[in-house]
């Protein structure tokens, strides 16, 4: 079972904007997640009393409080709701970690690295979520910057190449003009960064919690000489969960790595580490035209030994026709269940083989259900740019800062094709 690793898009795409921090739960909202978790837990209690409370509570708080039971329902319908991810036939086994009641950036950042210890789990990775403090009226909830909880850093050399990782150039600088120093290297791991309270917490990830994997290839020894190396647990969190009308805005989650996640896109894409003419390169390939399929032939090697380095490194991960199978395996159970699926099939299907694979020979439902786990304009521009997201309104402060306003308007303005200077 794989938690496919959303990448988030690289540029402003007009995602859902954050709710108004001043603005009450949207009754109906609530109402509806509250029918569908009682009718999947018939042993829940009565609903309408249930209902009745929480209606109530809105009243005269402008939000509510889930249960732990509502928390973790919630959160695992979320990913089972999560058109773009192909690995979602375990939804019901994913760990929730409720800690509503953190929400100091120290803390948080803390919990975040005991996240990834927990998931880890000694190779055999489980899939878990770490739910803060949510937004209520005038006073949001912590937020981690980081698009995932481990990702590596790119430096910009004076002559205009990348040593690193391209994606996360901006955020490098961000964090380098808040004190953090790297070392330099291809796989320099970045801080993870949280922000809650009008307080911003910087923390490195200690080295026993990236649980790194080598990249080898069973047939090539050289391929130890290229350095490669990726981490062994996908942690999104540059994601909001909503639930019942409330959002989380820190609850980063994983499953475990889809190979072709790391040697098809991380590792291969050009405008990431790129490394496919380097390997072409080593295996001899000939790479004056692409008639010759260089880089085909070179994809399917790097693939290669992603697989074989992670099982003999004893991390858990998947391949793309093991995982295509379990989802239409997913599908069947979600028909049989009397449940929408909702998939996209431009992030279904893998980005190699996708003919060789069942999920490319079909078309799904496309309809948008919730709970669900969000990305919008603002936490894009914190994992990619470092740019501060809105830090928790307090004694009546304007919920709309400038910053906000200047977002939304970049947002608009991206979304209408317009310059920015």
């Amino acid at each position: 079972m794989t938690v496919q690793t959303w990448e988030l898009p690289t540029t402003l795409t007009g995602t859902e904007s954050p709710p108004r921090p001043d603005a009450p739960v949207d009754v109906d909202e609530a109402v509806e997640f509250l029918r569908l978790y009682h009718t999947e837990n018939p042993d829940a209690g009565c609903a309408a009393h249930r209902i009745a409370w929480v209606r109530g509570e809105i009243e005269l708080t402008g939000t509510y409080q889930h249960t732990s039971e509502e928390l973790a329902f919630g959160a695992r319908v979320a990913w089972r709701n999560s058109a773009r991810c192909i690995g979602r036939l375990y939804w019901q086994s994913l760990r929730v970690r409720d800690l509503r009641a953190v929400r100091d950036p120290a803390e948080v950042s803390a919990h975040c690295v005991e996240h990834l210890r927990v998931a880890h789990n000694g190779g055999r990775i489980r899939p878990a979520i770490t739910v803060f403090a949510p937004d209520a009226p005038n006073r949001l909830g912590p937020r981690i910057w980081n698009e995932q909880l481990i990702r590596y850093a790119g430096y910009r050399t004076t002559d205009g190449s990348v040593v690193g990782d391209p994606r996360y150039v901006a955020f490098t600088d961000a964090v380098t003009a808040r004190g953090w120093r790297g070392a330099g290297t291809q796989f320099d791991v970045l801080p993870i960064v949280v922000s809650a309270d009008g307080e911003t917490h910087v923390r490195d990830v200690p080295r026993d919690a990236v649980a790194e994997v080598a990249i080898t290839h069973p047939d090539h020894r050289w391929f130890v000489e290229l350095g490669l190396r990726w981490h062994a647990v996908p942690a999104i969190s540059g994601m909001r969960l909503s639930i019942g009308g409330i959002t989380y805005p820190a609850a980063p989650f994983n499953g475990w790595y889809l190979g072709t996640e790391i040697g098809a896109r991380n590792l291969a894409d050009a405008n990431r580490y790129d490394v496919l003419p380097t390997v072409a390169r080593h295996l001899g390939l000939d790479t004056s035209s692409e008639r010759t399929l260089w880089r085909d032939t070179a994809l399917v090697e790097l693939n290669r030994a992603v697989l074989h380095s992670f099982e003999a490194a004893g991390a858990t991960i998947s391949d793309h026709h093991t995982e295509s199978a379990r989802f239409l395996k997913h599908l069947a159970k979600e028909e049989r269940a009397g449940r929408t699926c909702p998939a996209d099939w431009s992030w279904i299907v893998p980005p190699m083989s996708g003919a060789l694979t069942p999920v490319f020979h079909r078309y799904y439902d496309t309809d948008h259900l919730k709970p669900e786990y969000v990305v919008d304009d603002e936490g894009l521009r914190a994992a990619l740019e470092g740019v501060p997201p809105r830090v928790a309104q307090t004694r009546g402060d304007d919920p709309y800062s400038p910053l906000w306003t200047y977002l939304r308007t970049q947002g608009a303005e991206r979304r209408s094709g317009r310059r920015l200077d």
